[in-house]
């Protein structure tokens, strides 16, 4: 029986894990970000690329604000060339995360996205902080 599902066969599997394992090139999820946020060093500087006000009424603990259009070489200055940046938004809803990785992968900077953004996170049961960035 044809459905919407099955009418479209699936992808060989030697091409269906080149595709996935890509994946893992260009995201990572909430679930991973948390357990390296609670190393010493977790290895990326995580980006909140949304707004200074939705920054403020929750935000993922250890994360930097920068607005997806404030992402420029200057900002960027005083991280090392080869930092890996890990940018999230509201949600699946919002495309201001991939705006933040087109971005900083203009600027030549490594860079992933958290999938779910603040929605996944607090999906996942993990807490925000609030508060404005310190400078």
């Amino acid at each position: 029986m044809s459905n919407a599902v099955t009418r479209i066969p699936a992808a060989p599997s030697t091409q269906a894990l080149q595709h996935f394992e890509a994946a893992f090139t260009f995201e990572t999820d909430c679930w991973d970000v948390h357990d390296a946020m609670q190393q010493d060093e977790p290895g990326f500087v995580l980006i909140d690329a949304r707004s200074p006000a939705h920054y403020q009424r929750g935000h993922v603990p250890g994360a930097v604000n920068i607005p997806h259009g404030k992402i420029i070489a200057s900002r960027l200055a005083t991280y090392p060339a080869d930092t890996l940046f890990v940018v999230y938004c509201a949600g699946p809803h919002c495309n201001g995360a991939a705006r933040a990785a087109v971005r900083l992968a203009q600027l030549g900077r490594p860079v992933k996205l958290m999938a779910g953004g603040i929605t996944g996170w607090v999906d996942e049961g993990f807490e925000l902080a609030a508060g404005a960035q310190d400078d």
